[in-house]
């Protein structure tokens, strides 16, 4: 029997937030839309959610489905459903957001979507709601970021001191205590120092580090007394 006949109907949409980092600073995965509405408009990767599948899931399929990448880290950071947000219809869309390393970023592997990674701070204008969705993301990052040590999600398998400060520093727009930082980071156990030096970006090299995965998995940590309070009110 039909319960719900006399209900309004309504599309439940999933978009994506996609973070990566490349180095030096933190990025912005956007498409080109190949399809109406807002044809040829700069817009966050999403879609519908399937009816056999939950808004996790379809947010999974839908990174998949732009990057080929899978078991990434992934969360849900907000709920978008304005009536009039989409003036072709009532949609209600789930956002989520993903970090990703760069360096193991593919090319899209379907020819529909025209790709392109923004820094965070040069975003083109974007479609619907999207820049409200971005904010949210990054609202959501660092508080999360500032409990868990979910950032090292964007960094390289090696990586460098320097580029985990100038991480921190993309994502909560602040300029950090170098030396009380990388202090902290390193009496954390949390990272492993290499014999290899980066010797690319500085004549004396910077030690190369990994992370210690068996700490990145069981040990809860709090990240708030490394950053400046006033930090992670924005």
């Amino acid at each position: 029997m039909d319960f719900y006949k006399n209900e309004p109907s309504l599309l439940l949409a999933v978009d994506c937030i996609i973070f990566g980092f490349n180095g030096e600073s933190l990025e912005i995965l956007l498409i080109k839309r190949g399809f109406e509405p807002e044809r040829n408009k700069w817009s966050l990767m999403g879609g519908f959610v399937q009816p056999d599948e939950n808004p996790q899931q379809a947010a999974s399929r839908i990174l998949k489905k732009l990057t080929g990448l899978e078991d990434v880290y992934m969360e849900d950071c907000g709920i978008f459903g304005d009536p009039d947000r989409e003036k072709y219809g009532r949609v209600v869309s789930i956002a989520h957001f993903a970090l990703i390393d760069t360096h193991q970023y593919q090319h899209i592997i379907s020819e529909e979507f025209e790709a392109r990674w923004f820094p965070l701070k040069e975003q083109p204008e974007l479609i619907f709601d999207h820049p409200q969705m971005i904010e949210k993301a990054k609202q959501k990052l660092r508080m999360k970021a500032a409990l868990y040590p979910i950032l090292f999600e964007l960094l390289p398998e090696k990586f460098t001191i320097p580029q985990i400060v100038a991480l921190y520093e993309g994502v909560y727009d602040t300029e950090l205590d170098t030396r009380n930082f990388s202090r902290k980071l390193l009496s954390s156990e949390l990272i492993i120092k290499l014999k290899e030096k980066d010797k690319e970006n500085s004549k004396k090299g910077a030690f190369y580090f990994r992370l210690n995965k068996d700490i990145y998995k069981e040990k809860i940590m709090s990240f708030l007394s490394y950053l400046p309070s006033w930090s992670l009110n924005g």
